[in-house]
């Protein structure tokens, strides 16, 4: 009996210290989010590593009404900054602010996990995706691109979240697997993946199991994810602000033809000694071959599905292929037109808007020397089309 009563008052400040740490850490985490919200006016318009990999900025900038977040590649960092749509809308010339988030290497792949993880934070959300082309005339995967972009905590939010149902999911996963230097470091993530890729009834159960500790996982991730940003924004040099600008209009940019001695990033298996024009169309069939095989498209289709999953409201913009560069590797404008039709059939699929700039496809001032990036020109066009996007205008291909 003593020894009972002896026992309660250390059982009661235990729990009384525990709720005390609860209390702190719940408002050291709203503390956190209102930072993060009140800084979006100079960290939306910015690209970086953070930014990038974790969910705090991307949050604050979903939650935001008159922020259009925008997805893509290294085309997000390249090009005159004067026109980088980060920068051309920056202090809100429109109505608005961009919010981008990409790097090189960027795939829909990596993009997918990004718009799950954030899941009901874009619903009814306007949201940008930029797609590369390139990403569609890859015949394998590129490791190296998929693990420098790879988020363990993204990762982990999609998996353990609940924006989307087992069988999205399911085939999610089935492709993460197919990464496996990524998982090397997460077995709990990797063992998550793995009773989700498989469909029998006994391994979602263990999976539901399993689901109490990933989500904790993920909430502590979560709180380093929100450390790092409130150490970010209180320590990181502020950018100047960009003067205002007008509403984007008809570009009049004018730009030399871009040099095609450099090589594509993604070759047509065609060494870069000989710069001789090859005949036209001769390369057609290895073309479409390998546009039809990508594994990009699943991925995109995956992509279009955890959009029309969470009820966010998605624009696609895909830059256009060099159509004078791919004139001299003798793939014709037809066999290029199977890209462009195949984007469309998705967009009509699932009724997103899209805009794919075909017209600009043998426009020598829009892409620049690498051929999968924007020049002023292109962003000019770029930013036009997101402007449009984001007031409910008609999209002027």
């Amino acid at each position: 009996m003593g020894s009972t009563r002896i026992g309660t008052p250390h059982l009661f400040s235990g729990v009384i210290a525990l709720c005390v740490a609860g209390v702190i850490l719940a408002a050291g985490l709203m503390g956190a989010i209102r930072l993060e919200r009140r800084a979006l006016p100079w960290t939306a318009p910015q690209v970086f590593q953070l930014k990038n990999q974790g969910l705090a900025f991307q949050r604050a900038a979903a939650r935001e009404s008159d922020v259009l977040p925008l997805y893509g590649s290294s085309e997000l960092i390249m090009g005159p900054i004067a026109q980088r749509g980060g920068h051309f809308f920056q202090n809100a010339p429109t109505g608005f602010e961009l919010s981008p988030v990409g790097k090189p290497g960027a795939t829909t792949m990596t993009i997918l996990q990004k718009i799950a993880a954030l899941g009901s934070d874009l619903r009814g959300k306007k949201v940008a995706i930029s797609l590369s082309p390139a990403w569609f005339l890859m015949p394998g995967e590129r490791m190296d691109w998929y693990e420098g972009n790879f988020s363990p905590l993204i990762a982990n939010e999609l998996v353990f979240g609940t924006a989307l149902d087992f069988e999205l999911k399911g085939e999610i996963a089935s492709r993460m697997l197919q990464f496996p230097n990524t998982l090397e470091k997460s077995p709990l993530l990797e063992f998550a993946l793995r009773r989700l890729s498989s469909e029998h009834w006994v391994d979602r159960l263990i999976f539901c199991a399993a689901w109490p500790v990933g989500r904790m996982y993920t909430a502590a991730l979560e709180l380093q994810d929100h450390f790092a940003a409130v150490t970010h924004i209180l320590y990181a040099t502020r950018a100047a602000p960009a003067r205002q600008r007008p509403m984007p209009d008809q570009p009049k940019l004018s730009a030399k033809r871009p040099s095609t001695n450099i090589a594509l990033q993604v070759k047509l298996e065609r060494t870069s000694a000989s710069m001789t024009p090859l005949a036209a169309g001769s390369r057609d069939r290895e073309f479409v071959t390998r546009l039809n095989k990508a594994p990009a498209w699943v991925d995109l289709e995956l992509l279009l599905r955890t959009l029309a999953k969470i009820g966010a409201k998605p624009f696609l913009i895909s830059m256009p292929m060099d159509g004078q560069f791919y004139d001299q590797e003798g793939v014709s404008r037809l066999a290029r037109e199977a890209y462009y039709k195949r984007l469309r059939m998705l967009a009509r699929e699932y009724h997103f808007a899209l805009v794919e700039f075909e017209k600009h496809d043998e426009d020598p001032a829009f892409l620049d020397k690498q051929h999968n990036h924007l020049t002023g020109k292109g962003w000019m066009f770029y930013d036009r089309a997101l402007d449009d996007f984001f007031h409910g205008r008609p999209a002027r291909n």
